[in-house]
């Protein structure tokens, strides 16, 4: 296929504003999907919006469509390793391992981590980047869109004005919630007594029980993740809210009730019964089920992987031989600089597993040779997978498990034990984790960037360079949003000891500190003192999957796991998957998350059917169709990025106690309900309205 710029056409392509605007892009949408990452358990792939945002500053600064791509490029790399690390890092904390998250030593073994696994990813591409490109069964769906956002804008076409416009009103919305100028949660406990008969005994005794209703978060980017995800996914990820708020939370409340509770308990008591029993016993078998959903998410693309693996071999075979002639459009980084890169990335592990987590040079050696066999194997695979169905549907979750266990089971045969075992194995999942997101999102940009004309070496060293700065900068956002989440939430529960009159507290170790003590410790000492269900793995940040990370490593490697928890978990995803459920893995995040969250995302897939329905009831032709499925999703990836941005110059407020709310108690929570009302109405109707004249030609669907 003939690029749209010939190889011997030289237009001006690796520029200082196309790297500086990727650059920054990179760092902007990193940041955005660590927030969504943590929050909801889901990313966004950035290639589109990057797309969209470099190509109007480009076209602005009467730049190349090559400069575009650069831009885009660069720019969407950020996601791929904030992918990695949100998956990964925050289980050193969970898991115990950094009782302070923000210390100089862990920011060193943080950028270091994700700096060696974005290089392994961008070096195992360019070994593999031609075959796989080049490969007329890989579709790369994603890559097509893409390119056809920057043909269409070299054309004069547009979508800024949709992605920017939501930017607008998720920012907006976030800001309001933020300064609480009305109620952003209505919670309510829904009692009832019934008679319980002790089993083997004679006597009833009267136990209350009930039900905890919650509202959806009022949040524009869980919507938007809904949207992109569709009805049936949003449907399935808040099956999960139901089935663990109001099926076992419920059922083993009522059963520990007449052990723990009082006769009298207020609704606020049981309230915080259920919040215990989710997070001490739900949760832990929800992760059971995300570990069997993984597996069998790999076991249904057992294909698919068997395919990329036979395949990778192979490839470097072809790549290194350079049996092939090198025009511009194909010639990607020197063999011996790829040589190199692995080998580097080989030494670091070494030096942060040795130096750092402190095992021996042997377990050091051993875990260097591992991060390399899997990093490679993993890479191709995933960039296989994001040929078939695009990134965002690459189950990158799902690899790093698998190479956690395998480390794991590694260092139990090497006969290491302890936080430095658990360490080594947390950070050889990490460096193969971003390996794979980086190598699945490279091969993406790189066949858009085919399809385009671009330059694959310069793209490869444009990554080098977002990878580089995003695995600098992006410790500062995770450190913003986990400590500014501690100190919120430490402000509002001192305030309210305050207001009670109480003067001194009880930590959970048994040591007592009065109040001003309490006010100058440290975010995570304030954490550990008052008990508070904030930060990593807290309510407002849950993290999922490096909470699956954290009790898998603890568990094999230190022998800790919460066995019965999990294996109930297990059986009730063998369950799952028996039911032929679509998607087992989205149920069990479900189980983890709030339900706030899940019901708000399932609030953004009922929109999208909405707009599906009203796109079929009006006759709309393919190619409107395809403009409204366009249009939508650009909206939605604005809202995410919007409320994303947002939310983390709050949290930074937040970390350095910047008092920023209005109301101490805000009430009239109908605005709430007007606000999302609002949100759905913008995602229905703007969509629609700009589908197009039935017979201007169709563009390619840009669906994540």
């Amino acid at each position: 296929m003939q690029p749209f710029v010939p190889s011997d056409q030289n237009l001006r392509e690796f520029s200082l504003r196309a790297v500086l605007i990727g650059l920054v892009m990179a760092v902007i949408l990193g940041s955005a999907n660590a927030y969504l990452g943590l929050k909801a358990g889901m990313t966004i792939a950035a290639t589109y919006p990057a797309a969209v945002i470099g190509m109007a500053l480009i076209k602005l600064m009467k730049g190349t469509i090559l400069e575009e791509n650069m831009a885009r490029t660069v720019g969407s790399i950020g996601e791929s390793v904030a992918a990695g690390a949100i998956f990964t890092l925050p289980a050193f904390v969970i898991s115990g391992l950094w009782p302070k998250f923000f210390t100089a030593g862990h920011y060193v073994t943080s950028s270091l981590i994700m700096f060696t696994g974005g290089v392994l990813g961008i070096m195992f591409v360019a070994l593999l980047r031609r075959v796989m490109v080049e490969d007329a069964e890989l579709p790369y769906p994603e890559s097509v869109a893409a390119a056809e956002i920057h043909k269409a804008g070299a054309r004069g076409g547009s979508g800024t004005t949709f992605l920017f416009g939501a930017m607008g009103i998720g920012a907006v919305v976030q800001a309001l919630v933020q300064i609480q100028i009305f109620a952003t949660t209505w919670e309510h406990f829904v009692r009832f007594n019934a008679n319980i008969i002790k089993l083997g005994a004679k006597w009833k005794a009267q136990v209350s029980g009930g039900l905890l209703l919650s509202s959806p978060a009022i949040s524009p980017a869980y919507m938007g993740v809904g949207y992109i995800i569709g009805p049936k996914l949003g449907a399935l990820n808040f099956a999960g809210g139901v089935v663990a708020w109001g099926l076992m939370v419920p059922i083993i409340s009522y059963f520990l009730a007449p052990s723990i509770m009082p006769a009298d308990a207020s609704n606020a008591e049981w309230a915080a019964l259920f919040g215990r029993v989710w997070r001490d016993i739900v949760r832990p078998i929800a992760i059971g089920g995300m570990l069997v959903s993984a597996c069998f998410t790999l076991f249904r693309m057992r294909k698919s992987l068997g395919a990329g693996l036979s395949r990778s071999v192979s490839d470097v075979k072809k790549a290194a031989s350079g049996d092939h002639v090198v025009d511009r459009v194909n010639k990607d980084l020197p063999f011996t600089w790829v040589l190199g890169g692995i080998f580097f990335a080989a030494a670091v592990t070494f030096v942060i597993t040795s130096q750092i987590f402190a095992v021996s040079y042997l377990v050091s050696l051993v875990t260097a040779l591992v991060v390399i066999i899997l990093g490679f194997f993993f890479a191709a695979i995933s960039g296989y997978l994001v040929g078939i169905m695009g990134s965002s549907n690459n189950p990158i979750s799902g690899l790093t498990l698998t190479a956690l266990v395998v480390t794991a089971l590694v260092m139990v045969l090497l006969g290491v034990k302890g936080r430095e075992g658990v360490a080594a194995v947390l950070g050889v999942a990490a460096v193969v984790c971003v390996s794979a997101a980086v190598a699945g999102e490279m091969l993406q940009d790189l066949k858009a960037g085919h399809l385009l004309g671009g330059t694959p070496w310069r793209m490869e060293i444009g990554d080098i360079l977002g990878v580089a700065l995003t695995a600098a900068v992006l410790f500062l956002p995770l450190m913003i949003l986990h400590e500014g989440d501690i100190k919120k939430s430490a402000s509002e529960r001192i305030a309210s000891l305050e207001a009670q009159q109480v003067q001194m507290v009880t930590a959970p170790d048994g040591q007592t500190y009065t109040l001003e003590q309490v006010k100058a410790l440290a975010p995570d000492q304030k954490k550990a003192v008052l008990a508070l269900d904030a930060g990593f793995g807290g309510k407002n940040i849950s993290a999922p999957q490096a909470g699956l990370m954290a009790q898998l490593s603890s568990g094999i490697v230190e022998r800790k796991m919460a066995w019965p928890l999990i294996i109930v978990g297990m059986i009730m995803g063998l369950g799952f998957i028996l039911m032929q459920i679509k998607s087992p893995m989205l149920v069990c995040v479900g189980m983890y998350l709030p339900l706030e969250t899940t019901f708000a995302i399932f609030l953004g897939g009922l929109i999208k059917g909405a707009v599906d329905m009203l796109a079929a009831k009006r006759n709309l032709n393919e190619a409107q169709k395809v403009r409204v499925e366009n249009n939508g999703v650009l909206l939605a990836a604005g809202l995410i990025a919007g409320e994303a941005l947002v939310g983390i110059l709050f949290a930074l407020l937040s970390f350095l106690e910047v008092k920023y709310t209005l109301v101490k108690d805000p009430g009239l929570f109908f605005i709430s309900l007007v606000i999302l009302a609002g949100i759905a109405v913008y995602l229905i109707r703007v969509p629609l309205a700009n589908a197009g004249e039935a017979d201007e030609p169709a563009p390619p669907s840009a669906n994540f």
